[in-house]
């Protein structure tokens, strides 16, 4: 997952404040501060805060290491293999442990990279040329259990470094003092963190009433529009992009925060697993998926499970049979090509809804790679 940083190690306690706030306000993950101020952004919000080792760091989430040598010089190797030993040594007592290298040379890019190799977060600055250390630290730590963190003064620096490589970095350190690009630059990381799914056309071709079972609403802290709604499926190999309450109806007001999802036992698919319906609760983490495969993160702030009439679903896609179990009511809609919705009280077969497919198997909602047959 793609973190935020926000740089306040500078200024007045003040201007501090309002960078922090606003950006707690758009979902950092991290500041980047001064020991003296730790107690003080604690007492804002829940946020990891990260401050160099030198000082008193007490209250630290993570320790950062300023890795680079004074006055744009070179390290020599001797100090170069005393800040390995202490990298070594703070993981070994627990700590979380950043470097701090400013990247001004070739053999600061070089030294970057072997340092990476033994923290938990780099933390790069490359005033004079961005792009290319960046791409060559991503290329020679990719293997390595260290996150890349670059630093960014604007939102287009934002963008180019999320996007390097088409990996991009695990996370950038956003040092911009305009509010409104402050809350650009957040949410510019958090969307590019999530992926577009690949929808298909499935051919709907059954469609049945049930007797009474066990249904599931997921109400989120989030508000969808026509279009958007959850994957949910009775096959992990195949999901209806089933929509949310977001169009009124001569029946009920709209209730954009719902989605009226179907059977207890079956799937709804949140980030790269599969949970059950059934096993959602208040403050998990779903994902809205849009009718063009975009996705963005929902929050659960409801589960509602009771007793209505049921209705099958049936379509065949890729030459296999999909399945979905949903409550028979006119406000429930599967999404359509072209990203109109269809009530599946006016469901027909032969009608043409969106789908999402994968490879059959999971264990405890992970994909996994053994025979497995869904009916």
């Amino acid at each position: 997952m793609k973190t935020a940083w926000i740089k306040a190690d500078e200024g007045d306690w003040e201007q501090k404040k309002g960078r922090i706030t606003v950006g707690l306000e758009s979902g950092i993950d991290f500041v980047f501060a001064g020991s003296v101020d730790i107690s003080k952004i604690k007492k804002l919000g829940t946020v990891k805060v990260a401050c160099f080792f030198e000082e008193d760091q007490e209250g630290a989430d993570v320790l950062v290491m300023d890795l680079t040598p004074e006055n744009g010089d070179v390290l020599d190797d001797y100090t170069e293999a005393l800040n390995v030993k202490m990298m070594k040594e703070l993981k070994r007592s627990g700590k979380t442990i950043a470097g701090y290298v400013d990247i001004r040379n070739k053999k600061a890019e070089q030294y970057a990279a072997e340092a990476g190799k033994h923290l938990d977060y780099l933390i790069i600055s490359a005033s004079d040329w961005r792009i290319i250390p960046l791409e060559n630290l991503i290329a020679v730590l990719d293997k390595y259990d260290v996150k890349i963190i670059a630093c960014a003064g604007s939102v287009s620096e934002v963008q180019t470094a999320v996007q390097i490589l088409e990996k991009g970095v695990d996370g950038v350190l956003i040092d911009c003092e305009d509010v409104g690009d402050i809350k650009e630059a957040v949410s510019l990381v958090k969307s590019l963190d999530f992926a577009v799914e690949s929808l298909s056309t499935a051919q709907v071709t059954k469609v049945q009433s049930l007797g009474m079972g066990d249904r599931v609403c997921v109400d989120t802290c989030n508000l969808m529009v026509p279009g958007e709604g959850m994957l949910i499926g009775s096959q992990s190999s195949g999901l209806f992009l089933v929509q949310a309450e977001s169009e009124e109806s001569q029946y009920v007001a709209s209730r954009p925060f719902r989605v009226n999802a179907g059977a207890v036992y079956s799937y709804v698919k949140v980030g790269d697993s599969m949970r059950y319906l059934s096993e959602l609760k208040a403050g998990d983490d779903v994902t809205i998926v849009k009718e063009s495969g975009e996705t963005r993160p929902g929050i659960v702030g409801r589960v509602k499970i009771e007793s209505r009439p049921m209705m099958l679903v049936e379509a065949q896609v890729d030459g296999k049979t999909i399945k979905v179990i949903l409550q028979n009511a006119e406000t429930i809609r599967l999404i359509q090509p072209g990203g109109k919705s269809v009530p599946i009280t006016s469901l027909k077969e032969s009608d043409k809804v969106l789908v999402k497919t994968e490879k059959p198997g999971r264990h405890f909602g992970m994909s996994v790679n053994e025979k497995i047959i869904e009916n």
